[in-house]
């Protein structure tokens, strides 16, 4: 593929991959119709995904919420979906994996060091689609209770409780200070120039 560039990616119609043609538009049919869908990509910034995804679960109308990426956003999807649930706690969690059909047009580059004049209009230039299966990640949050038997739940985070350290703290000086020590058995100790003092006198 060193002689081609890629022009675009998109996804393929319902069908033409290994996902297989369903009905549902994505991996959770039984949604609310208040929920709010955040498609996550490559060059999204999790600043303002979280922004609006904060904004929308604050409302009461806003029941669930969706994370979906595929292929290098997912990592960007289970950081959201992370922090969310430490924004807001008490949300159930459903995780589905599977794989979706991408395609991408790849374009000729023109040959030789110099580049080439464009095609004329009845002339294209040279294409070639590629079909990749990606994996992809849609990660559900619902204030509502879920069905806890279907695969992939997890239930809210517990309310985190004091901190042990917080409660406990430990100090040096409780456990005494061996720097005290040190420096008396340093001083116990007559240094070169004190001995020859003593020893001359």
């Amino acid at each position: 593929m060193e002689n081609f560039r890629k022009v675009r990616s998109e996804e393929a119609p319902a069908g033409s991959g290994a996902e297989g043609g369903g009905a549902a538009p994505g991996p959770f049919a039984d949604l609310a119709p208040g929920a709010v869908h955040m498609r996550v990509k490559e060059g999204s910034k999790i600043r303002n995904l979280l922004a609006f995804a904060t904004a929308s679960m604050a409302q009461p109308a806003t029941r669930a919420i969706v994370f979906s990426g595929c292929g290098r956003a997912t990592t960007k999807t289970v950081t959201c979906a992370e922090i969310l649930k430490r924004r807001q706690a008490g949300l159930h969690q459903v995780t589905r994996l599977r794989y979706r059909s991408v395609r991408e047009v790849w374009q000729s580059l023109p040959p030789g060091p110099a580049p080439s004049p464009a095609p004329a209009p009845g002339e294209p230039a040279a294409s070639l689609s590629v079909l990749k299966n990606v994996p992809s990640l849609a990660i559900l949050l619902s204030k509502d209770a879920l069905d806890p038997r279907q695969p992939g739940y997890q239930p809210p985070n517990p309310d985190p409780g004091p901190s042990a350290a917080s409660t406990a703290p430990t100090s040096k000086r409780s456990l005494g200070d061996p720097a005290a020590g040190e420096g008396a058995a340093k001083r116990s100790h007559p240094g070169p120039g004190e001995g020859g003092a003593g020893r001359t006198a």
